[in-house]
């Protein structure tokens, strides 16, 4: 095992390692309330090693994912306590995400302190959900805690499970099929990941949603069924773990995100919160998908080095924000998230283009949207990574119901870094409906590559209808990082819908739990003096997006 955490901690770039004599022990942690929590304390085993400071997991994924990084880290001069959720991989209790991390998360601290191998120093750090379980105690925390990593994840789950308004059902179907199938004995396991391909395209057509997981697994899920049936942003079953009013209390912070991240929007929210209320926080933003493997590598070694300036006392060697500029391919540093940028309008044209000039009297360009047949989700950020990230767009829009907006080829490199808005003037046929919208860079190929994108779900009276029946929407699409290069072209999409990513809008405002009645929305896009639509792109100085930094291939986006 040395030799491959010597080669590991070579390619990781990490700090150098002061002993390969590694130790492991498995604990009992007790809670208040009888059940034990399992845990793996990785150590170096040398002179001293007894004041090192703790890392700190929490995870319902297996420690033996963690190990490796306990190793890593234990040679470092760390200890790296790996705990089990609750209900998981020998903890006892019952798996019920997110309704623990807080309570556990406490009584794991107690229990920390009380160790005669703790000597008052800790940190804590883990990605997705294992970065949630440390927004949990946030706002209690111990001061011993000097620290903390959050790769890819976010403080309020809600906005993860609907975003825009619509079930994530893609992802949150996905997501249960791993948590419920991971401990099964090694053959049932296999034998259900050969078969999830199949088993999630019958789950994800499946009507009414609330169905989707019997679809999948055979069974109801509770947690499932919770997701599902509790659509209201302000239903009571969301505040206990919504922990956003927490973030300002949060150790200094390492985060780690990826453009094409599930939690994007969500963590860049989180970062601005934190540095607003004065905390100490840096920030990485690279081409990954949320399980790419160099977007856990970099994690990895960015969240060793963070460690060691934090509890080793040496000297910080990382910029406050670091971000990858996809098209152009390369990373720059910024002082800030968002960074000052110039912002442009394109007006939507009545000839499909995208123009600076605001557009002529014109009729609105129509489409009708099917739930029977819903628009296709392609690309994007998804669990999945396999459907995830990058992909070319033209199949997508080659489609009726998807309507795409495109400016000439650039006479010079564009860079764009920061949110996305669209401003939409719309008529629909029905009160409840869905609009997408989605950005992307076109290559002189004509390849046709999404960069960010956002929905909003329409409902009776949730926005003002104006005399002539139209809805004025205003949509932030997920931030993004992208020099469009001399001779692409700039595109938007719009359409209503993307599934199975966002649950289909069946029209008839029915629970998305309950839905059974499918009714096909008849769309009208406008773009006139009176309605003009348009798409605003934060655009980065010359002389800031030219920065220079390690560059690749020019043409090429990047997921790992």
């Amino acid at each position: 095992m040395s030799l491959t955490s010597r080669a590991l901690g070579y390619l990781l770039k990490f700090p150098d390692a002061t002993t390969h004599r590694v130790a492991v022990e498995q604990l009992r942690i007790p809670m208040s309330d009888g059940v034990d929590l399992i845990a793996d304390r990785w150590y170096p085993q040398r002179a001293g090693a007894e004041a090192t400071p703790v890392l700190l997991t929490r995870t319902p994924y297996g420690r033996r994912l963690e190990g490796l990084a306990g190793r890593l880290f234990a040679e470092r001069g760390f200890q790296h306590v790996i705990v089990s959720c609750r209900g998981t991989f020998g903890s006892g209790g019952i798996w019920e995400p997110f309704w623990n991390e807080k309570s556990d998360g406490k009584a794991v601290f107690a229990w920390l302190a009380e160790q005669p191998w703790f000597t008052g120093t800790a940190a804590t750090l883990g990605a997705s959900y294992v970065g949630f379980t440390q927004w949990s105690v946030a706002a209690d925390l111990p001061p011993f805690v000097r620290a903390a990593s959050l790769g890819v994840t976010s403080s309020n789950f809600r906005d993860f499970v609907y975003p825009g308004g619509a079930f994530a059902l893609d992802d949150m179907l996905a997501w249960t099929n791993t948590l419920e199938t991971q401990q099964l004995p090694r053959r049932k396991r296999w034998a259900a990941r050969r078969g999830g391909k199949k088993a999630m395209a019958r789950a994800t057509a499946t009507i009414p949603s609330a169905e989707a997981d019997v679809a999948l697994l055979g069974r109801h899920v509770t947690y499932f069924q919770d997701w599902i049936t509790h659509d209201e942003r302000d239903d009571p079953l969301w505040a206990p773990i919504n922990f956003g009013p927490d973030v300002a209390a949060v150790a200094p912070a390492n985060m780690h995100a990826g453009w094409y991240d599930v939690f994007l929007t969500g963590q860049l929210r989180d970062f601005q919160a934190v540095r607003a209320a004065g905390r100490s926080a840096r920030l990485t933003v690279g081409p990954w998908v949320h399980s790419s493997v160099g977007n856990f590598a970099t994690y990895l070694r960015e969240t060793a080095h963070w460690m060691t300036a934090h509890l080793g006392g040496a000297p910080q060697r990382l910029p406050d924000v670091r971000v990858f500029v996809l098209g152009a391919r390369r990373w720059i540093d910024l002082p800030d998230w968002p960074p000052p940028a110039n912002r442009t309008t394109f007006h939507l044209q009545p000839d499909s283009t995208l123009s600076t000039t605001p557009a002529p009297t014109s009729p609105p360009d129509t489409y009708r949207y099917d739930p029977h047949d819903p628009t296709p989700s392609i690309g994007g950020a998804l669990l999945r990574p396999a459907a995830a990230g990058p992909k070319d767009n033209r199949r997508l829009e080659r489609r009726a119901d998807v309507l795409i907006y495109t400016t000439s080829p650039l006479a010079e490199d564009v860079t764009v870094v920061g949110t996305v808005s669209t401003r939409l003037h719309v008529r629909s046929s029905l009160r409840h409906t869905d609009f997408f919208v989605r950005l992307c860079d076109v290559a002189s190929n004509g390849h046709s590559i999404n960069l960010c994108d956002g929905l909003l779900r329409v409902r009776a009276g949730s926005v003002q209808q104006h005399a002539d029946g139209t809805l004025c929407l205003e949509l932030e699409l997920s931030p993004t990082a992208n020099t469009f290069l001399a001779g692409h072209r700039i595109r938007l999409q719009v359409s209503s819908g993307a599934h199975p990513r966002f649950a289909r809008n069946t029209g008839t405002g029915e629970s998305q739990a309950t839905q059974h009645t499918l009714v096909a929305a008849d769309q009208e896009i406008f773009h006139d003096p009176e309605h003009p639509s348009t798409i605003s792109l934060p655009i980065l100085d010359h002389a800031v997006s030219a920065a220079p930094t390690r560059r690749g291939r020019r043409n090429r986006h990047a997921t790992s």
